[in-house]
């Protein structure tokens, strides 16, 4: 029988293979470049440039009260405007430049006194910050408007966090390159010299190459779902009023704060090798010159053992997270895996107190890795069913600022992180000028078999603990087993009110 108009196929999808790795290409490009502050940046303000840690301290603190001001904003401003370019996809384009210009000043290294130093960092630090809210916000909203379909906005943002997490290990492999290639090309220079030559090639490259791909994802991904603004009536609630009262919404946001001390693993990971760990042979025996190399490849080589964990654990988690995430309840697969991190953070650190020996931690590091990936994957993913469940009850379809919330943990975690670990340069008594200057530069030979540890511990037990309270809010979280249903009168409720998706 031959086909009639009627007999077309039901859609199942919207979102085509090519468009999805095009947004993971993107979200790839994306990781470059914000791995390459946060992975680094609280180490090139103590141990390189040297500024005061009240200073870096009070930085860190102060950016995030503004972010709490500026994310919200920016997540309104996405919501209710909508250009000839399109909703999201133009911030992608206006934020590119910028980002890339202001990422490389990060790391710039002028030869200003300590004051100017101070103000330039700060002008560059928080200046950077807002011109990532304004291209992170927009960019991991996308989903939400490329399809209606919660299952497979869940799989493009898991596959999106996936790559994501891949392109932040772009500036790893480069840092573990330069800590081999810089002493070599420039030896003769002294070391503080040597790692500001190191930490902007790595910017320049990262910048170079990360753009590129985030750029692209404007030309190649469809906004399907564009909810037509709605104008609050008298006694309806605010936008901000929205959000928390939305339970779902704000159990996720305080897994996020609570799981703010998984950040550790990649930004206290480089001060563990350099005041944690030494391989390499006995400096005692070595000129000058030798040292600041060996110190060098050891800090590199350290740092790599920390990444390779993190990739091992993390990422392959994230590469099982599409069908887990299909398979099982989301609260339930963050639950289990944060039990898991904190039982494994345990054995890491006792391994590390009674050993020192960073080789037999390694098994355990890595399975402590494994709630990172579960974490970053799915809290993204339950903004946008959350967002779902909060359409339906109120009408109004808050994207841009649900992304926000999330954009706001990520760098609250991180701030989080590096204010811990200025703490723990206090509590321990090293001075970084010390440690690190134009004169001489020490090792973690150098230092007490406690300092040894207490920088460990930023590593080890700490992820633990915040894995272990992450989870506490999930016991809470209810609407997992909603999802269809939400779904289903969802649709009917756009079908009712004239909202069209496009194919």
């Amino acid at each position: 029988m031959a086909k009639t108009k009627t007999d077309k196929p039901k859609q199942t999808g919207y979102i085509s293979s090519k468009e999805k790795w095009a947004f993971a290409i993107g979200g790839c490009g994306q990781g470059m470049i914000y791995a390459m502050m946060s992975s680094y940046i609280s180490d090139y303000y103590v141990n390189v440039l040297h500024l005061p840690l009240m200073f870096v301290l009070l930085l860190m603190l102060l950016a995030r009260v503004w972010d709490a001001i500026n994310d919200p904003l920016m997540g309104m401003l996405a919501d209710k405007r909508t250009t000839k370019r399109g909703k999201l996809k133009p911030y992608i384009l206006y934020a590119a430049a910028p980002i890339a210009i202001f990422t490389i000043l990060m790391y710039l290294s002028p030869n200003l006194d300590k004051t100017a130093l101070m103000v330039y960092s700060a002008v560059v630090y928080i200046g950077w910050g807002m011109l990532y809210t304004m291209a992170d916000v927009p960019f991991w909203s996308l989903p939400n408007i490329m399809t209606p379909k919660a299952d497979e906005r869940g799989n493009v943002l898991s596959f999106g966090k996936t790559i994501n997490g891949i392109g932040s290990a772009v500036p790893e492999v480069l840092f573990l390159v330069c800590g081999f290639l810089i002493p070599v090309l420039f030896a003769g220079q002294d070391a503080l010299t040597q790692e500001k030559r190191k930490y902007l090639l790595m910017a320049i490259v990262t910048v170079g190459l990360g753009i590129i791909l985030y750029v692209r994802t404007y030309f190649h991904v469809k906004e399907r779902v564009v909810i037509p603004p709605k104008t609050r009536k008298p006694g309806e609630p605010s936008t901000l009023s929205r959000l928390f009262k939305c339970k779902p919404l704000m159990l996720v946001v305080a897994m996020g704060v609570l799981s703010s001390g998984r950040y550790m693993v990649q930004a206290a990971a480089i001060h563990v090798a350099r005041y944690g760990f030494y391989i390499g042979p006995d400096l005692t025996t070595l000129t000058a010159d030798e040292r600041i190399a060996a110190i060098s490849q050891s800090v590199s080589s350290v740092k790599t053992i920390f990444q390779i964990c993190a990739i091992v654990g993390m990422f392959g988690a994230m590469l099982f997270m599409p069908a887990l995430m299909k398979k099982f309840q989301y609260h339930k697969i963050v639950i289990t895996t944060c039990l898991l991190g904190f039982v494994s953070s345990i054995f890491t650190t006792l391994i590390g107190w009674f050993t020192n020996n960073l080789y037999i931690c390694i098994p355990f590091i890595i399975i402590s890795c494994i709630p990172l990936g579960v974490i970053n994957n799915i809290s993204i993913a339950m903004i946008g069913d959350c967002l779902d469940y909060m359409e339906l009850k109120t009408g109004f379809r808050d994207n841009a600022l649900g992304s926000a919330c999330q954009g706001f943990v990520n760098k609250l975690g991180n701030a989080f992180a590096t204010c811990g670990i200025v703490l723990m340069y206090m509590f321990i008594d090293i001075d970084p000028a010390q440690m690190l200057s134009s004169t001489a530069v020490m090792a973690a030979t150098d230092l007490t078999r406690m300092q040894n540890f207490a920088m460990f511990s930023l590593v080890s037990i700490v992820p633990g603990v915040s894995m272990l309270l992450c989870a506490i809010p999930m016991f809470f979280y209810k609407i997992d087993g909603m999802k269809p249903q939400i779904e289903k009168e969802l649709a009917e409720k756009r079908k009712n009110a004239g909202v069209k998706i496009e194919n």
